[in-house]
């Protein structure tokens, strides 16, 4: 661990108990966040128990959105959170998998990396974890790292990352620290606050040789002192170092809610470390114009990702949504979203897009429901409503454009149809022999790419420049032999890459605003700037009303 002591870096590991879902990666991103404040170079790694190698392969439906770093690593929405309360740019180092371990150990191995010895399940796992964190550190120059361990402690699976919490305690107690979030549920048969719960997930936190220096409490509501004591008690800890995290309206108020409690410095307390003033001003005013925007807009989300049984699950599009926040606050709005399937859409039509003011459809695969998506993308084309296409959102825009505008009835992606005589959308070569051996992980047109734009449009005007970078997920391209004709009709290339060769962004000409584009802007959106895009999009919407 010689890169710690020559970066004096301190590492913070941050696990959860009793569920998941309760919040890891926003209080992990808040005490990033807090951290940076007080003026720290401070950096944050997600641990994922699985073993896939990364996220790319993972369904939406079931774990949530893919989110793409500017090196084109496919990982955890997490990685989305910590980009946006610390407002800076992550790489590939600050996202590991037990694959990820796994694998680098074999290949290891198989090099004769390990000169003969035996590799060993439950020492050589957590020695590659410490190293990863040291590359982490050192790549993004972090005086301190955050750690966030994915599941729940009690799961067999995350183990490996509690051991190397373990032994990094022990070879550097000063420098290392844990902070373990868990739940208090509130029965509604009962009416009362219960705390067991939250002391069985310290206990088991205890069995894999942890004790926390820190209890963030979840709960509906703030956690009284009655229940503080009783953690307190079940891990050893001063009471004052239970933290409460009740529910908020803003996910951003979780920062502040801590530094209400001093945790930034109680942090730097227990690591020895001198704190630093801190300055969360513009934060503060970026949360309060959030909760206090007077004028509401209704936007329809119309996706392929929605559903889950009985259930609604807008994770898939975690980015997307977060990104129109982001923008409606500066035209003091709060946005009312609905998540419509597109397959509600088949099955009723177009009329229950009345009475909404913008229309975004986001990222997708796949034929499923493509119909009720291409009827919502004319509707917004002709009634003139503001219309945002992401990814697959322009693809079909594209789609739409061809089969009504250009009168070209068979008009496809390749991805749906592989015989359509007008491929409006296909797979370039390099895509071909991918998509013919099935080597399908990791291989996509992935991360950032410089983009040229055309002057006057509403895409260069957004951006206020002709040039620029977005972050890419995509496999099939807008082909090119149908340029002229889109254009001939009033369909603008508004954007392409800075060779020409592919299609980044599409627009109408007469329309408030219809813009598509191949790229996901709302990977590079935050709170403290708005991706330029969104912005645009929010102002139609703000004069449609």
């Amino acid at each position: 661990m010689g890169v710690f002591l020559f970066l004096n870096t301190k590492v913070i590991f941050v696990s959860g108990g009793v569920i998941s879902g309760i919040g890891k990666g926003v209080a992990t991103s808040s005490i990033a966040l807090l951290l940076k404040s007080r003026g720290f170079k401070v950096t944050a790694i997600k641990a994922d128990p699985y073993l896939n190698v990364d996220a790319g392969t993972l369904n939406p439906i079931e774990h949530g959105e893919v989110f793409i770093l500017d090196d084109g690593m496919e990982c955890d929405q997490d990685l989305g959170n910590y980009e946006r309360y610390l407002n800076q740019s992550l790489n590939s180092t600050n996202y590991m998998t037990t694959g990820q371990v796994f694998k680098t150990i074999i290949e290891r191995e198989r090099a004769l990396g390990y000169n003969g010895k035996t590799v060993e399940f439950f020492q050589d796992p957590p020695r590659e974890i410490i190293k990863r964190i040291e590359d982490c550190a050192k790549t993004n120059k972090a005086e301190i790292v955050l750690f966030e361990i994915g599941g729940t402690v009690g799961e067999y699976q995350n183990l490996l990352f509690l051991e190397a919490n373990r032994l990094m305690k022990l070879k550097n107690p000063k420098d290392t620290l844990h902070i373990h979030l868990t739940y208090l549920p509130i029965p509604s048969s009962i009416g009362e606050m219960k705390s067991k719960p939250a002391q069985m997930s310290i206990q088991q936190l205890a069995q894999a040789g942890i004790r926390p220096d820190f209890v963030l409490a979840r709960s509906q509501v703030a956690v009284d002192d009655k229940r503080k004591e009783k953690i307190a008690i079940a891990c050893g800890l001063d009471p004052d170092d239970i933290v409460s995290a009740p529910d908020v309206e803003s996910i951003y108020q979780v920062p502040l809610n801590f530094e209400n409690q001093d945790l930034s410095g109680k942090i730097l307390g227990k690591l020895s470390t001198k704190p630093r003033t801190s300055d969360l001003a513009d934060w503060k005013v970026m949360v309060n114009n959030t909760l206090t925007a007077k004028k509401t807009a209704k936007i329809a989300m119309v996706g392929k990702y929605f559903s889950t049984g009985d259930f609604t699950l807008s994770d898939a599009y975690l980015s997307v949504i977060e990104s129109i926040r982001h923008a409606s606050s500066r035209f003091d709005i709060k946005p009312k979203m609905t998540w419509i399937d597109s397959a509600l859409i088949e099955k009723e039509g177009v009329s229950i897009l009345k009475g909404y003011d913008g229309i975004i459809v986001p990222g997708g695969y796949g034929s499923r429901a493509v119909k009720g998506i291409v009827s919502s993308i004319k509707f917004a084309r002709e009634n003139k409503i503001p219309y945002f296409g992401l990814c697959y959102g322009m693809q079909q825009a594209a789609i739409e454009f061809a089969i009504n505008v250009l009168s070209l009835k068979d008009a496809n992606t390749t991805e749906i149809n592989p015989k359509t005589k007008n491929p409006i959308i296909h797979e370039i070569e390099s895509q071909k022999e991918l998509l013919k051996y099935h080597n399908l992980g990791g291989t996509q047109r992935l991360g950032s790419w410089d983009w040229k734009a055309k002057k006057g449009t509403k895409f260069a005007k957004s951006y206020k420049s002709t040039t620029g970078s977005d972050r890419h997920r995509h496999r099939y391209e807008f082909n090119n032999d149908y340029r002229e004709k889109f254009e001939k009709k009033g369909m603008i290339i508004s954007a392409t890459t800075t060779d020409d060769q592919l299609v980044e962004a599409l627009e109408l000409e007469d329309h408030p605003f219809f813009v598509g584009v191949q790229f996901h802007p709302e990977l590079k959106s935050r709170p403290m700037s708005p991706h330029p895009l969104y912005m645009s999009f929010m102002e139609a919407v703000s004069k449609q009303k």
